[in-house]
């Protein structure tokens, strides 16, 4: 059972997701909360797998609560906005995914799953606007490439195709490997590159400048 924290100041909106979600037969809403302080709270109380944090909340934002959550927390950024700067930032906070507000309600009970799995989750169109944002960044990419030397050929290839978004299965498919061998891969990349997940590990491959926006 994926155990869930729904924050978001708006009442309508959480009691939503608390019905839809709640009637999944392997989701349970353990939690809701108002603002950013709040879900802090309650995720050090209630131990959720997957938080599902509004951008825009009174008294702490959806951004700085992220920053503030534990490393094992996944949390899926939802919200109104698809401003380029929300984006890059959620993802740079800790967050494993981001989708908008007027995803479907299947679109967002699978996200759940997929978070709560250790995948990340980009809306297509957000896709497009991180891809916007690294491009805009152009020699402001961080000096981390150094970490890069830590990884084998392999490893270094799964990071290129995790950072084009590909999951364990596509990528299994790319490289003509078993995709447990992918998920080892995978596990091994975070580990050595001291990365949270999949979200993280796009960043830092583009911030690295190991993949560039239309590769």
């Amino acid at each position: 059972m994926i155990r869930v924290l729904i924050a978001d100041d708006q009442g309508m909106v959480r009691t939503g997701f608390t019905a839809f979600l709640g009637a999944q037969p392997d989701i349970e809403v353990v939690g809701e909360a108002a603002n950013g302080q709040e879900a802090v709270e309650q995720v050090a109380r209630l131990r959720p797998d997957v938080v599902l944090m509004d951008v825009r909340m009174p008294v702490m934002d959806g951004l700085e609560a992220t920053r503030r959550l534990p490393a094992s927390s996944k949390v899926l950024i939802l919200t109104t906005f698809d401003l380029d700067d929300y984006v890059y930032e959620a993802l740079r906070a800790g967050a494993s995914g981001f989708l908008l507000k007027d995803a479907s309600a299947a679109q967002l009970a699978e996200a759940v799953r997929v978070v709560a799995a250790g995948e990340a989750v980009i809306a297509p169109g957000i896709t497009k606007r991180l891809i916007h944002e690294f491009a805009r960044m152009g020699g402001q990419r961080v000096r981390a490439s150094g970490r890069l030397r830590e990884l084998t050929e392999r490893e270094t290839e799964v990071l290129m195709l995790v950072a084009q978004a590909l999951s364990n299965q596509e990528i299994a498919r790319k490289l003509v490997l078993a995709e447990q061998t992918v998920k080892t891969h995978v596990g091994r990349v975070l580990t050595k590159l001291g990365l949270r997940d999949r979200a993280q590990a796009i960043v830092f491959a583009y911030e690295t400048g190991l993949v560039r926006p239309g590769e």
